[in-house]
Protein backbone atom coordinates (compact mmCIF):
# COMPACT_ATOMS: atom_id res chain seq x y z
CA UNK A 1 0.00 0.00 0.00
CA UNK A 2 1.25 3.47 -0.85
CA UNK A 3 1.99 5.60 2.22
CA UNK A 4 0.93 8.84 0.51
CA UNK A 5 -2.76 9.43 1.19
CA UNK A 6 -5.65 10.63 -0.89
CA UNK A 7 -7.22 13.54 1.00
CA UNK A 8 -10.94 14.33 0.92
CA UNK A 9 -12.03 17.74 2.20
CA UNK A 10 -15.50 17.66 3.78
CA UNK A 11 -17.78 20.24 5.38
CA UNK A 12 -21.08 18.35 5.47
CA UNK A 13 -22.37 19.82 2.21
CA UNK A 14 -23.66 17.66 -0.62
CA UNK A 15 -20.78 18.84 -2.79
CA UNK A 16 -18.18 17.69 -0.27
CA UNK A 17 -19.89 14.31 0.15
CA UNK A 18 -19.70 13.79 -3.62
CA UNK A 19 -16.00 14.65 -3.38
CA UNK A 20 -15.68 12.13 -0.54
CA UNK A 21 -17.16 9.37 -2.72
CA UNK A 22 -14.76 10.24 -5.54
CA UNK A 23 -11.79 10.29 -3.16
CA UNK A 24 -12.77 6.94 -1.65
CA UNK A 25 -12.86 5.38 -5.10
CA UNK A 26 -9.50 6.98 -6.00
CA UNK A 27 -7.91 5.64 -2.80
CA UNK A 28 -9.20 2.15 -3.52
CA UNK A 29 -7.78 2.21 -7.04
CA UNK A 30 -4.39 3.23 -5.67
CA UNK A 31 -4.54 0.99 -2.58
CA UNK A 32 -3.74 4.18 -0.68
CA UNK A 33 -4.98 5.41 2.69
CA UNK A 34 -7.83 7.90 2.71
CA UNK A 35 -7.57 10.98 4.93
CA UNK A 36 -10.84 12.81 5.58
CA UNK A 37 -10.29 16.41 6.68
CA UNK A 38 -12.75 18.95 8.04
CA UNK A 39 -11.42 22.49 8.44
CA UNK A 40 -13.57 24.60 10.71
CA UNK A 41 -13.59 28.23 9.65
CA UNK A 42 -12.15 30.82 11.99
CA UNK A 43 -14.58 33.34 13.41
CA UNK A 44 -14.73 36.58 11.45
CA UNK A 45 -12.47 38.28 13.99
CA UNK A 46 -9.89 35.50 13.99
CA UNK A 47 -6.32 36.35 13.02
CA UNK A 48 -5.78 33.96 10.14
CA UNK A 49 -2.34 35.37 9.43
CA UNK A 50 -1.13 34.38 12.90
CA UNK A 51 -2.30 30.77 12.97
CA UNK A 52 -2.94 28.83 9.77
CA UNK A 53 -4.35 25.72 11.43
CA UNK A 54 -5.20 24.75 14.95
CA UNK A 55 -4.24 21.44 16.53
CA UNK A 56 -5.98 18.33 15.18
CA UNK A 57 -8.96 16.96 17.04
CA UNK A 58 -10.00 13.34 16.67
CA UNK A 59 -13.35 13.50 18.45
CA UNK A 60 -16.30 15.81 18.80
CA UNK A 61 -16.67 16.95 15.22
CA UNK A 62 -20.24 16.39 13.94
CA UNK A 63 -19.17 16.61 10.28
CA UNK A 64 -16.62 13.84 10.73
CA UNK A 65 -19.11 11.84 12.78
CA UNK A 66 -21.49 12.01 9.81
CA UNK A 67 -18.75 10.85 7.47
CA UNK A 68 -17.85 7.96 9.76
CA UNK A 69 -21.45 6.82 9.62
CA UNK A 70 -21.51 7.22 5.85
CA UNK A 71 -18.39 5.12 5.34
CA UNK A 72 -18.95 2.66 8.15
CA UNK A 73 -20.89 0.08 6.16
CA UNK A 74 -18.86 0.28 2.97
CA UNK A 75 -16.74 -2.78 2.26
CA UNK A 76 -13.25 -2.94 0.88
CA UNK A 77 -11.54 0.06 2.45
CA UNK A 78 -10.76 0.32 6.14
CA UNK A 79 -7.62 2.50 6.11
CA UNK A 80 -9.32 5.83 6.80
CA UNK A 81 -7.98 8.64 8.98
CA UNK A 82 -10.17 11.50 10.23
CA UNK A 83 -8.70 14.91 10.95
CA UNK A 84 -10.41 18.05 12.30
CA UNK A 85 -8.57 21.36 12.04
CA UNK A 86 -9.34 25.02 12.58
CA UNK A 87 -8.27 27.82 10.29
CA UNK A 88 -8.91 29.37 6.91
CA UNK A 89 -10.08 26.37 4.84
CA UNK A 90 -8.46 27.33 1.55
CA UNK A 91 -5.07 27.97 3.18
CA UNK A 92 -5.20 24.92 5.44
CA UNK A 93 -6.20 22.56 2.63
CA UNK A 94 -3.41 23.83 0.42
CA UNK A 95 -0.89 23.24 3.22
CA UNK A 96 -1.99 19.73 4.20
CA UNK A 97 -1.92 18.66 0.55
CA UNK A 98 1.88 18.57 0.72
CA UNK A 99 2.94 14.96 0.23
CA UNK A 100 -0.52 13.70 -0.73
CA UNK A 101 -1.27 11.86 -3.94
CA UNK A 102 -4.45 13.85 -4.49
CA UNK A 103 -6.54 16.44 -2.69
CA UNK A 104 -10.22 16.09 -3.59
CA UNK A 105 -12.72 18.90 -3.00
CA UNK A 106 -16.27 19.69 -4.02
CA UNK A 107 -16.99 22.58 -6.33
CA UNK A 108 -18.70 24.48 -3.52
CA UNK A 109 -19.16 24.24 0.22
CA UNK A 110 -21.81 25.40 2.63
CA UNK A 111 -21.07 29.10 2.40
CA UNK A 112 -21.24 31.63 -0.43
CA UNK A 113 -23.95 32.39 -2.92
CA UNK A 114 -26.09 29.64 -4.39
CA UNK A 115 -25.34 30.84 -7.93
CA UNK A 116 -21.55 30.42 -7.62
CA UNK A 117 -20.08 27.77 -9.89
CA UNK A 118 -16.91 27.39 -7.83
CA UNK A 119 -16.37 28.17 -4.17
CA UNK A 120 -13.50 30.32 -2.94
CA UNK A 121 -11.99 27.54 -0.81
CA UNK A 122 -11.99 25.07 -3.72
CA UNK A 123 -10.42 27.70 -5.95
CA UNK A 124 -7.76 28.53 -3.36
CA UNK A 125 -6.87 24.86 -2.87
CA UNK A 126 -6.62 24.26 -6.61
CA UNK A 127 -4.43 27.35 -6.99
CA UNK A 128 -2.09 26.86 -4.02
CA UNK A 129 -1.76 23.16 -3.14
CA UNK A 130 1.49 21.36 -3.93
CA UNK A 131 -0.29 18.17 -4.98
CA UNK A 132 -2.83 17.63 -7.77
CA UNK A 133 -6.28 18.86 -6.75
CA UNK A 134 -9.43 17.22 -8.08
CA UNK A 135 -12.55 19.39 -8.08
CA UNK A 136 -15.77 17.38 -8.32
CA UNK A 137 -18.62 19.39 -9.90
CA UNK A 138 -22.30 19.22 -9.15
CA UNK A 139 -24.16 16.79 -11.41
CA UNK A 140 -26.17 18.08 -14.33
CA UNK A 141 -23.79 20.66 -15.78
CA UNK A 142 -24.58 21.14 -19.44
CA UNK A 143 -21.80 21.56 -21.97
CA UNK A 144 -22.12 22.54 -25.60
CA UNK A 145 -20.57 20.79 -28.55
CA UNK A 146 -20.59 17.30 -29.95
CA UNK A 147 -20.37 14.31 -27.63
CA UNK A 148 -17.51 11.82 -27.74
CA UNK A 149 -17.08 10.16 -31.11
CA UNK A 150 -16.42 6.81 -29.46
CA UNK A 151 -18.06 5.35 -26.33
CA UNK A 152 -16.07 4.14 -23.38
CA UNK A 153 -14.19 5.65 -20.45
CA UNK A 154 -11.91 8.58 -21.30
CA UNK A 155 -9.41 10.75 -19.49
CA UNK A 156 -9.09 14.11 -21.23
CA UNK A 157 -5.86 16.08 -20.95
CA UNK A 158 -5.04 19.57 -22.13
CA UNK A 159 -1.57 19.96 -23.66
CA UNK A 160 -0.02 23.36 -24.33
CA UNK A 161 2.81 22.59 -26.74
CA UNK A 162 4.53 25.94 -26.16
CA UNK A 163 5.06 25.19 -22.46
CA UNK A 164 4.21 21.57 -21.70
CA UNK A 165 4.36 20.16 -18.18
CA UNK A 166 5.31 16.52 -18.03
CA UNK A 167 3.48 16.04 -14.73
CA UNK A 168 0.16 16.83 -16.40
CA UNK A 169 0.58 14.07 -18.97
CA UNK A 170 1.93 11.69 -16.32
CA UNK A 171 -1.20 12.07 -14.19
CA UNK A 172 -3.49 11.67 -17.19
CA UNK A 173 -1.84 8.41 -18.24
CA UNK A 174 -1.73 7.11 -14.66
CA UNK A 175 -5.43 7.82 -14.17
CA UNK A 176 -6.28 6.18 -17.50
CA UNK A 177 -4.35 3.07 -16.45
CA UNK A 178 -6.21 2.92 -13.13
CA UNK A 179 -9.58 3.34 -14.84
CA UNK A 180 -8.97 1.18 -17.92
CA UNK A 181 -9.66 4.28 -19.98
CA UNK A 182 -8.20 5.82 -23.10
CA UNK A 183 -6.43 9.19 -23.13
CA UNK A 184 -7.91 11.98 -25.24
CA UNK A 185 -5.31 14.68 -25.83
CA UNK A 186 -6.41 18.18 -26.81
CA UNK A 187 -3.66 20.51 -27.99
CA UNK A 188 -5.53 23.59 -29.16
CA UNK A 189 -3.75 26.47 -30.84
CA UNK A 190 -4.96 30.10 -30.91
CA UNK A 191 -6.53 31.18 -34.16
CA UNK A 192 -6.99 33.57 -35.87
CA UNK A 193 -3.61 35.01 -34.99
CA UNK A 194 -3.19 38.76 -35.34
CA UNK A 195 -0.18 40.97 -35.73
CA UNK A 196 -0.17 44.74 -35.35
CA UNK A 197 1.61 47.22 -37.59
CA UNK A 198 0.52 50.27 -35.61
CA UNK A 199 -1.78 50.96 -32.65
CA UNK A 200 -5.28 49.89 -33.61
CA UNK A 201 -4.29 48.45 -37.01
CA UNK A 202 -4.39 44.64 -37.06
CA UNK A 203 -2.75 42.91 -39.99
CA UNK A 204 -4.10 39.63 -41.36
CA UNK A 205 -1.88 36.69 -40.35
CA UNK A 206 0.62 35.45 -42.90
CA UNK A 207 0.85 31.98 -41.34
CA UNK A 208 -0.95 29.03 -42.90
CA UNK A 209 -3.34 27.55 -40.28
CA UNK A 210 -2.83 24.06 -41.68
CA UNK A 211 0.92 24.43 -41.16
CA UNK A 212 0.32 25.56 -37.57
CA UNK A 213 -1.94 22.58 -36.96
CA UNK A 214 0.61 20.14 -38.35
CA UNK A 215 3.44 21.62 -36.31
CA UNK A 216 1.26 21.51 -33.18
CA UNK A 217 0.40 17.87 -33.86
CA UNK A 218 4.06 16.92 -34.38
CA UNK A 219 5.10 18.63 -31.14
CA UNK A 220 2.27 16.97 -29.23
CA UNK A 221 3.23 13.53 -30.53
CA UNK A 222 6.78 14.11 -29.36
CA UNK A 223 5.66 15.00 -25.84
CA UNK A 224 3.33 11.99 -25.72
CA UNK A 225 5.92 9.43 -26.89
CA UNK A 226 7.63 8.74 -23.53
CA UNK A 227 4.27 8.36 -21.77
CA UNK A 228 3.06 5.87 -24.37
CA UNK A 229 6.24 3.87 -23.70
CA UNK A 230 5.73 3.95 -19.91
CA UNK A 231 2.08 2.88 -20.22
CA UNK A 232 1.92 0.40 -23.12
CA UNK A 233 -1.47 -0.84 -21.90
CA UNK A 234 -3.05 2.61 -22.15
CA UNK A 235 -4.51 3.64 -25.45
CA UNK A 236 -3.72 7.26 -26.27
CA UNK A 237 -5.60 8.63 -29.24
CA UNK A 238 -3.85 10.79 -31.80
CA UNK A 239 -3.80 14.31 -30.39
CA UNK A 240 -6.62 16.59 -31.43
CA UNK A 241 -5.38 20.00 -32.56
CA UNK A 242 -8.43 22.25 -32.89
CA UNK A 243 -8.09 25.95 -33.54
CA UNK A 244 -9.40 28.52 -31.10
CA UNK A 245 -10.18 28.63 -27.42
CA UNK A 246 -8.58 25.72 -25.54
CA UNK A 247 -10.98 26.05 -22.60
CA UNK A 248 -14.02 25.68 -24.81
CA UNK A 249 -12.65 22.52 -26.43
CA UNK A 250 -11.75 20.98 -23.07
CA UNK A 251 -15.15 21.79 -21.58
CA UNK A 252 -16.90 20.23 -24.59
CA UNK A 253 -14.74 17.11 -24.22
CA UNK A 254 -15.63 16.84 -20.52
CA UNK A 255 -19.07 15.43 -21.33
CA UNK A 256 -19.17 11.82 -20.05
CA UNK A 257 -15.41 11.89 -19.34
CA UNK A 258 -13.93 10.20 -16.29
CA UNK A 259 -11.63 13.15 -15.65
CA UNK A 260 -10.17 16.25 -17.29
CA UNK A 261 -6.52 16.93 -16.44
CA UNK A 262 -5.05 20.42 -16.83
CA UNK A 263 -1.96 22.25 -15.65
CA UNK A 264 -2.34 25.02 -13.12
CA UNK A 265 -0.60 27.60 -15.29
CA UNK A 266 2.18 28.05 -17.76
CA UNK A 267 5.65 28.62 -16.36
CA UNK A 268 6.66 32.27 -16.17
CA UNK A 269 10.10 33.48 -15.15
CA UNK A 270 8.86 36.45 -13.13
CA UNK A 271 5.83 34.84 -11.44
CA UNK A 272 6.99 33.36 -8.11
CA UNK A 273 3.55 33.44 -6.49
CA UNK A 274 1.03 30.64 -7.13
CA UNK A 275 -1.37 31.53 -9.89
CA UNK A 276 -3.95 29.88 -12.08
CA UNK A 277 -4.23 30.28 -15.83
CA UNK A 278 -7.41 31.53 -17.45
CA UNK A 279 -7.95 28.27 -19.36
CA UNK A 280 -7.71 26.20 -16.18
CA UNK A 281 -10.08 28.49 -14.32
CA UNK A 282 -12.63 28.36 -17.14
CA UNK A 283 -12.45 24.56 -17.23
CA UNK A 284 -13.01 24.41 -13.46
CA UNK A 285 -16.04 26.65 -13.77
CA UNK A 286 -17.76 24.86 -16.64
CA UNK A 287 -16.57 21.25 -17.09
CA UNK A 288 -19.17 18.54 -16.59
CA UNK A 289 -16.66 16.00 -15.24
CA UNK A 290 -14.23 16.14 -12.32
CA UNK A 291 -11.17 18.25 -13.09
CA UNK A 292 -7.63 17.54 -11.88
CA UNK A 293 -5.42 20.63 -11.58
CA UNK A 294 -1.72 19.73 -11.57
CA UNK A 295 0.78 22.16 -10.03
CA UNK A 296 3.88 23.03 -12.04
CA UNK A 297 7.06 21.15 -11.30
CA UNK A 298 9.19 23.18 -8.86
CA UNK A 299 12.17 24.76 -10.68
CA UNK A 300 14.74 22.91 -8.56
CA UNK A 301 13.16 19.53 -9.39
CA UNK A 302 12.93 20.44 -13.06
CA UNK A 303 16.61 21.35 -13.09
CA UNK A 304 17.58 18.04 -11.45
CA UNK A 305 15.54 16.09 -13.99
CA UNK A 306 17.47 17.72 -16.81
Amino acid sequence: MSAAPVIAAVDGSGDSLRALDWALDAARRRTAPLRVVHVRQYAAWGQADVLVAGPPEAEGDPVLDEVRGRLGDRPGHRDVEYLALEGVPGAVLAEIGTGAQLLVVGSRGRGGFASLLLGSNSLAAARDARCPVVVVPRPGREVHGDGPAEPGPRVVVGLHVDSPDDDVLALAFAEAALRDARVQVIAAYPWPAQTWSAPGQPVPPLVDPEAVAEETRALAEGFLAPHRERHPGVRADAPEVPAGDAAGHLVAASRDAELVVVGRHRRRLLAPAPMMGSVTQAVLLHAASPVAVVPPTPPEESDRAE
